[in-house]
């Protein structure tokens, strides 16, 4: 999976604001449209709050992964944003998230979901993965980190 088609620097917010998962969600969302790669904001966003509503997206060890298929995007893609202090998403370790990936892809895209999914949960599951996440200084260390 090549990191650099899916996302660039601006699309990695290392102090979001917002308070609640909703918040973050429509923070997140805002950098891909901004960055041109949403045909339609509002139908992506309420596609990933349908899939929210679905089951939780929130995983574990502060890490959530907010997704959707949406006739709304437009290439698949991947923002990034960290929260000081953590949001409730609801995680099945009951950890407030700091770390959020939210993945957006066409609808009609067939498992690249998935793959990004899959490629994630593998360097999450490292406690240095995640520390490198939460320690980066600015945007290109969290692309460094996602490379490797």
């Amino acid at each position: 999976m090549d990191i650099n088609k899916l996302m660039n620097e601006n699309l990695i917010n290392l102090n979001l604001k917002g308070e609640t998962k909703l918040d973050v969600i429509n923070e997140l969302v805002e950098l891909l449209d901004k960055e041109g790669r949403l045909l339609d904001k509002e139908v992506y966003f309420q596609d990933v709050l349908k899939r929210e509503e679905i089951g939780s997206t929130g995983v574990e060890m502060g890490v959530a992964i907010p997704h959707g298929k949406s006739v709304g995007v437009k290439e698949p893609s991947l923002a990034f944003g960290r929260i000081n202090g953590g949001v409730d998403f609801n995680s099945m370790d009951g950890v407030k998230s700091d770390l959020v990936f939210l993945i957006a892809v066409p609808e009609n895209s067939d498992d690249t979901h998935i793959r990004i999914l899959t490629s994630f949960a593998r360097k999450l599951m490292h406690k240095e993965f995640r520390d490198g996440l939460r320690n980066a200084v600015n945007p290109a260390e969290i692309i460094e980190l996602l490379n490797n």
